[in-house]
């Protein structure tokens, strides 16, 4: 029987993708599960797997086009099964209206852009303009002195222009040294400009550099255009509660050199992060609720705890999954996770599509960037993220004394539909536990 292969959704935010490869030619047979093209996302490289068995009987999109989701790309069946005519090239001819449609709307705030940069013109204008409107006459020769001073109105404020006080300030001159040559000792743009300050004055207040930045607009790629839209249906759908907690690493991080000193012949090197991620695992298997997502009137639960690890790239940020990682040791976490960082920035290979779409619980780690505490946003349809912070040498009372101690603060975000604060704060002490035991990570 033939069956149709279509562009697969690789993320929920999905809603195209590219064939970067087909690593099957057509005629080559075909085990469900087994790879048969590289299909690039929004945000990276994925291997797509076939869903039947078969040949390859027809390849219906070339390599680099780019095709919706759920759009035909290739037959799958037995050598005599009919292929359906065509190409669907009709089906794809469709889209292209609706893809017109949305350039033109991408056009529209750039006109508005352009009408705004427009009324900022004239406002600026308008200083120039009354810098240039007609002055009275002058009092007769003889009454008025070659150079007026500074002249001041009622508390002792200088007489000046709103464009002459804007240069002034730009360029770091006091206006209440400017001699004013405009009505009544006004002082005018022109005297600013042509003002020369005294080498006392200059000595204390030194010209400014001008500063101009650029105001352009920035278009989005198209992975920030995903996070944005991911993003904003995670905060419009879940609602966020967060639980933050001071966890001491400082056991965790004498245990952490002592193991990595016993690894060293190996060449495997566990970080902090690999020992976050063991830790939620551990809590996950207690309270897998944490595990399961939000489905209308259940919660759809998972036999396998599948953790993402938020990877910050180039274009943007990605949560890929490290599989079924309640079977996994603390040396194979670390092994792991390094594999599918790796991975995620193009190194030795690519992202399978259940990396990228089968998490079921996340983490992110902004400790290298010396970010003490932050709140992350869940990856939905998930119920929770572990945000967490560096590790910082931190005062604290133990047993009536103030001792130096190893401190990290961590937050956890939860969607309130699947659990409430009280099963939050249990959930992170059960993480705490485990990190400030660091007996529990290798049991």
């Amino acid at each position: 029987m033939i069956s149709e292969v279509t562009m697969p959704s690789m993320g929920a935010d999905m809603t195209e993708g590219t064939i970067v490869k087909w690593l099957k030619s057509e005629g080559d047979e075909v085990k469900r599960g087994e790879k048969l093209a590289e299909i690039e996302t929004d945000k990276t490289v994925v291997e797509m797997e076939a869903y039947s068995d078969g040949l390859l009987r027809k390849i219906v999109v070339a390599e680099g086009e780019k095709v919706p989701v759920g759009e035909l790309i290739a037959y799958i069946g037995g050598a005599d099964d009919e292929v359906p005519g065509g190409d669907g090239a009709d089906a794809q001819q469709g889209e292209a209206p609706a893809e017109e449609a949305e350039e033109t709307e991408e056009e529209a705030p750039e006109a508005e852009a352009s009408a705004e940069e427009g009324e900022e013109e004239t406002e600026e204008a308008e200083p120039e303009a009354e810098e240039k409107a007609p002055e009275p006459e002058p009092a007769p020769q003889a009454a008025r002195p070659a150079v007026a001073a500074p002249a001041t109105g009622g508390g002792d404020r200088v007489k000046a222009s709103p464009m002459a006080r804007r240069l002034a300030e730009e360029k770091g001159i006091d206006i209440a040294q400017v001699p004013g040559t405009g009505p009544g000792g006004r002082v005018t743009r022109d005297d600013v400009l042509g003002f020369k300050p005294s080498p006392a004055f200059a000595s204390v207040a030194p010209q400014r550099a001008s500063v101009e930045l650029d105001g352009s607009d920035i278009n989005l790629t198209t992975m920030r255009q995903a996070i944005a839209r991911v993003t904003v249906r995670s905060m419009t759908e879940a609602p966020h509660f967060y639980v933050t907690s001071a966890i001491d690493m400082t056991q965790l991080m004498q245990f952490r050199k002592n193991l990595n000193e016993a690894l060293s012949e190996s060449g495997v090197r566990v970080s902090v992060n690999d020992m976050i991620l063991k830790a939620c695992v551990n809590a996950l298997i207690k309270y897998p609720k944490f595990n399961s997502f939000f489905d209308g009137d259940k919660l759809k639960g998972h036999s396998d705890i599948n953790i993402g690890i938020a990877i910050a790239l180039e274009q943007g940020l990605i949560v890929p999954a490290l599989m079924k990682a309640q079977g996994k040791s603390l040396v194979e976490i670390s092994q792991a996770a390094k594999d599918l960082g790796n991975r995620a920035r193009g190194k030795g290979g690519s992202l399978s599509q259940s990396e990228l779409t089968a998490g079921t619980f996340a983490t992110s780690n902004l400790g290298m960037f010396d970010v003490d505490t932050f709140s992350a946003i869940i990856v939905p349809p998930q119920a929770a993220i572990l945000a967490t912070g560096t590790v910082t040498k931190t005062p604290v009372v133990k047993d009536d004394e103030i001792v130096v101690a190893e401190i990290m603060k961590a937050t956890v975000s939860t969607d309130h539909r699947v659990a409430d604060g009280a099963e939050a704060a249990v959930f992170l002490q059960e993480v705490k536990k485990n990190l400030e035991n660091p007996a529990y990570l290798i049991v």
